[in-house]
Formats: C-alpha cells, sequence, structure tokens
C-alpha cells in the first residue's frame, strides 16, 4: 500500500485504513490493537499511528489504556440511537442543501450509487454494500457545499457504518435499506428537497425500528 508522505496526509490515510479495519471487524471489538503491527501492515512510521488511533479515541472506536494498550471498543446499541437523534438533525439539512446544490456531475453519481447500492443488496455482498454506503455518505455532504457539515457528519457516519455492518445482515435488512439510501439519493439527484427530506425520514424512521429491535425484549 503506498502512502503520501506528509505527517498529515499520512495520518489521515492511517485512520481511514484503520477505522476501515474496525468497521469490518479485521480488527474486532474487544481486541488490543498492535501500533507495530498497524506500522508494518500500513508500512508508515508510529507517529501517524498514534495520530489516527487519538483521533478514533475521541470518536469512540477505540479505548487507549496506558501501559496496556490499545482497545477497540464494543459496538455499543443504545449508542446507535443516540447518533440517530443526530443524524436526523443532520441528514435532513444535508437532503435540503444537496438537492439544491449538488453539480450534474454529483447527481449523476447519485444515480449510479443507487444502482450500486442496490446491486450490493441484491447480491448480499457486505463489502460493497458498505463501500456503496460510505460513497453515498460522502457525496450528499460534499454536496451541501458545507465543510463544517463535512467534518460533523463524517465521524457520525463512520460509527453508524460500524453498527450496520455487525446488524444489518443479521437483520436480513440489506434490500430495505439500500432502497431506502436509493430513494434519499434520487430524490437530491431530481433536484426535489421535499422529497429529499422525506425520503430521508423514512431512512432513519427504519433504521430507528432496526436499533430498537436489536436491543428491545420481543413480544
Amino acid at each position: 500500500m503506498t502512502l503520501p508522505t506528509s505527517t498529515d496526509s499520512l495520518a489521515e490515510t492511517a485512520y481511514r485504513r484503520i477505522e476501515d479495519m474496525i468497521v469490518r471487524r479485521e480488527l474486532p471489538p474487544g481486541s488490543m490493537i498492535s501500533e507495530n503491527r498497524l506500522s508494518d501492515e500500513l508500512g508508515c512510521g508510529r507517529t501517524p499511528i498514534r495520530e489516527a488511533l487519538q483521533r478514533l479515541r475521541l470518536e469512540g472506536f477505540v479505548e487507549i489504556h496506558p501501559r496496556r494498550g490499545v482497545l477497540v471498543s464494543p459496538v455499543d446499541v443504545r449508542r446507535q440511537l443516540e447518533l440517530l437523534e443526530v443524524r436526523r438533525a443532520l441528514d435532513t439539512l444535508v437532503a435540503t442543501q444537496a438537492a439544491l446544490r449538488a453539480t450534474d456531475a454529483e447527481r449523476k453519481e447519485m444515480r449510479r450509487l443507487a444502482d450500486e447500492i442496490r446491486d450490493a443488496a441484491k447480491t448480499r455482498d457486505r463489502d460493497r454494500f458498505l463501500a456503496a454506503n460510505r460513497a453515498i455518505h460522502g457525496i450528499k455532504a460534499a454536496a451541501t457545499r458545507n465543510s463544517v457539515i463535512e467534518s460533523m457528519l463524517a465521524g457520525v457516519n463512520a460509527l453508524s457504518r460500524r453498527f450496520w455492518f455487525s446488524y444489518v445482515e443479521d437483520a436480513d435488512a440489506f434490500r430495505d435499506v439500500a432502497e431506502k439510501h436509493a430513494a434519499v439519493v434520487i430524490a437530491i439527484a431530481d433536484r426535489d428537497p421535499p422529497a429529499a427530506v422525506a425520503a430521508t425520514a423514512a431512512l432513519l424512521d427504519f433504521l430507528e425500528r432496526l436499533t430498537r429491535a436489536a436491543i428491545e425484549p420481543q413480544p
């Protein structure tokens, strides 16, 4: 893996790669992270690794214990409900602004991603689904033309991806989630803010029902 040469770029790339390893459970909950192993695997020094781990700590992915090491945090289902509260406010704003401000190229890519996430769901390809999900979140945030929104959404969406990678297959919800994500980006691509907001509400309502089902006793 070829990494950029600046310390900031190395830290950013290390962050994205380690986050991805945690989301995909290559580094499972409860496991200890070896800085030396990550340094060897990612081909960079320990300074950018440590910077990346500090950022992941702030976002709740890892716990840093002096003299013991770095522990991958457990997946907290109840925290997902808190994240959904935050997402409801942010994603509603994103849907409106993106529908108004997206470029023609972004709208075209949104339509492609709608097809991509649907196809991934049909084949139950979790890696492909996760990549499409990440791309959808990224392009929606970018289309707002608001750097503050992009920054705020980055950590929230990363934690959400981790939850869904753990639970969406068990809930057999691939197709429903894919269809609802697709509806959001298609409405944005259609330059229809009310439809984008309605589709966003439907998506988040569905995600909240799934989350509550994971923690509440079933009749």
